[in-house]
């Protein structure tokens, strides 16, 4: 998958980016928990895992 359309995908819906590169499993999860807290830092998850 292209790197910058995921980077895209990490900034206005962080958990489809993370399903898109790790699947479904504890990342995910972690992503979705992270977004419904506070949206800012399920985006810096998500492109954290989508940059590594």
């Amino acid at each position: 998958m292209n790197k910058v359309l995921l980077i895209i995908l990490a900034i206005l819906l962080p958990p489809v980016a993370v399903f898109l590169k790790k699947g479904a499993g504890k990342d995910l999860v972690i992503n979705i928990i992270l977004c419904i807290l506070m949206f800012l830092p399920g985006v810096i998850h998500a492109l954290w895992l989508t940059t590594k």
